[in-house]
């Protein structure tokens, strides 16, 4: 059955399905639409009828970003402390992915919109490449640590930055 998937270009994870399961109650689980779920598993007949041990793909979504970059979800993320992360606002965070159901419930593999922001007042966005570090990008853009702290206060203490980051740097 794995092999009939990976023919068929399964864009996800699989999931065996257990005994009270429906396809809404596996969409709802995984924050996945529904109409998706069911076109992703062309194998299942009748969608109201599903039955435990059938092997289900579970389609991983991956929203248009046109203003933004695509995040893959990590273990222990929550989308607020994503929105943290890249310096953006909770709710612009949920505004740019819709296909979230629930914002309170994301998982490890989930792909996100993250918007980058539009201005930076007294500066220009950067967004951070893997192995930067604000040391490397202020000797980069001619400032200092100090000043790209100042105009990015989603920044902690530990000088902790992420690749995709959106950072503001001051001209």
């Amino acid at each position: 059955m794995y092999t009939y998937f990976r023919q068929m270009g399964c864009n996800g994870f699989f999931y065996i399905v257990r005994p009270g399961d429906t396809m809404f109650l596996i969409a709802r689980r995984f924050n996945v639409n529904l109409q998706l779920l069911i076109s992703a598993n062309p194998q299942v007949s009748n969608p109201n009828l599903i039955y435990p041990g059938q092997i289900l793909c579970i389609p991983i979504n991956v929203p248009a970003c046109p203003n933004g970059f695509i995040y893959t979800v990590r273990p222990g993320d929550t989308m607020y402390l994503i929105a943290t992360r890249f310096n953006i606002s909770l709710p612009s965070l949920i505004a740019a992915n819709p296909q979230i159901m629930n914002p309170a419930l994301i998982f490890p593999g989930q792909n996100l919109c993250i918007p980058v922001f539009q201005t930076c007042p007294g500066g220009f966005v950067y967004i951070a490449q893997p192995g930067d570090t604000l040391f490397s990008i202020a000797i980069r853009f001619n400032t200092t640590v100090e000043a790209i702290r100042r105009l990015n206060p989603q920044i902690p203490p530990s000088n902790l930055i992420f690749a995709g980051q959106a950072i503001c740097i001051p001209r």
